[in-house]
């Protein structure tokens, strides 16, 4: 773990694995909700947390290290259940590289229980991990000038839901209704870093 100043009030945190980010993440808002630390924004990523609004950077810097940071809670807890048609463009070309029938690409994708690593790209956008590492798939070789609203995609070790229609290069497995960024709601964003999740398959109209 490395901590970096960032101005005058902030941190960048740099960790090794995905998995370590999201653990981080988790730890600094339990610590923050019990009141033990003061920070006004933690925004995670891939491999970092960002700690902003901070009182003593320095002094935190020199404390992050000494802390007991427990992995990622497997207990049971609420998640967001997002329906979903598993009939995405390239649903055959993700069966081929994961080596299996088409048929079961839809059973194994819903049977993970995903979480929100980190938001980016386009307001309401979530990068899910809970996939095992054997599922990774790259992405288009070549990207679509336009994804529709609601497809769902695979890239890399990530799955997401486009929130609107946009140019990108995951590879499209299916389809849902579901709103991921309405500005009228409160929150704007289905989903938040943390945010456990599973896809529910449903009939294809």
């Amino acid at each position: 773990m490395r901590a970096l100043p960032v101005g005058e009030r902030a941190l960048l945190v740099e960790v090794s694995s995905g998995e370590e980010a999201q653990a981080l993440h988790a730890e600094l808002l339990r610590r923050r909700a019990d009141g033990s630390l003061s920070v006004a924004e933690i925004v995670p990523a891939a491999r970092t947390v960002l700690l902003d609004g901070l009182d003593d950077p320095v002094r935190l810097a020199g404390r992050l290290t000494s802390w007991d940071i427990p992995a990622l809670s497997a207990r049971a807890e609420r998640a967001v259940e997002i329906p979903v048609r598993y009939d995405g463009p390239d649903l055959a070309d993700v069966a081929a590289l994961w080596g299996i029938p088409e048929r079961e690409v839809p059973e194994i994708h819903s049977s993970a229980v995903f979480r929100v690593a980190f938001c980016g790209f386009a307001p309401g956008f979530g990068y899910l991990t809970g996939l095992p590492s054997a599922y990774d798939v790259p992405r288009r070789a070549t990207p679509r000038t336009t994804v529709p609203a609601g497809s769902v995609g695979l890239a890399g070790p990530y799955t997401g839901v486009y929130p609107r229609s946009s140019p990108g290069g995951w590879q499209l497995i299916g389809t849902t209704d579901a709103v991921l960024w309405d500005h009228a709601r409160v929150p704007a964003a289905l989903l938040a870093p943390g945010t456990r999740v599973r896809f529910v398959p449903a009939r294809c109209s």
